[in-house]
């Protein structure tokens, strides 16, 4: 494998392991910190010449087991029964599925971005944003249109929104 080809992997999957790693440990720059390490480790190994059949299983593999491995430190994690060693599809799709989502609100423009997530991730009501940013209801109303529009665009799903937020 070359380093571009390499390099094409990461840039799909950084983002998924970080949602799937963050999943596990609870702390975004652990999560960031495994994933990195985690990539660097596999490399290694390719670069030694490794055959890594499916790469993307591994490196999810991999991330679930260094971030398992931090919480065992941390004594925050009893181990995994052995029938659950390997990474179900399912924790995969919803990874790379956050990581859509959460390109998609990085996208938007600072100000919608806020408004969505004051809506969305904090609970909070049309008139309570619109007092707290001093801007009108319809303001508001109208950002969260053009929010979920480009979530639509963007992810072509928009039902598994609430939950993750």
């Amino acid at each position: 494998m070359t380093a571009r080809e390499f390099e094409r992997i990461y840039r799909k999957l950084y983002m998924p392991l970080c949602m799937f790693a963050l999943r596990i440990t609870e702390d975004v720059a652990v999560a960031n910190d495994t994933v990195q390490n985690s990539f660097a480790q596999v490399w290694d190994m390719i670069r030694e010449g490794y055959e890594i059949d499916s790469l993307e299983k591994y490196l999810f593999r991999t991330v679930r087991n260094a971030a398992l491995q931090l919480l065992r430190c941390e004594q925050r994690y009893v181990s995994l029964p052995e029938e659950e060693k390997d990474v179900p599809e399912e924790e995969i799709d919803t990874a790379e599925r956050d990581a859509r989502l959460w390109e998609a609100i990085d996208s938007m423009p600072p100000r919608r971005r806020e408004i969505f997530l004051m809506s969305k991730r904090d609970g909070m009501t049309y008139s309570e944003i619109a007092e707290e940013l001093g801007i009108s209801i319809k303001t508001v109303e109208n950002q969260l249109a053009k929010a979920t529009s480009t979530l639509r665009a963007n992810t072509h799903i928009l039902t598994f929104i609430l939950p993750f937020l």
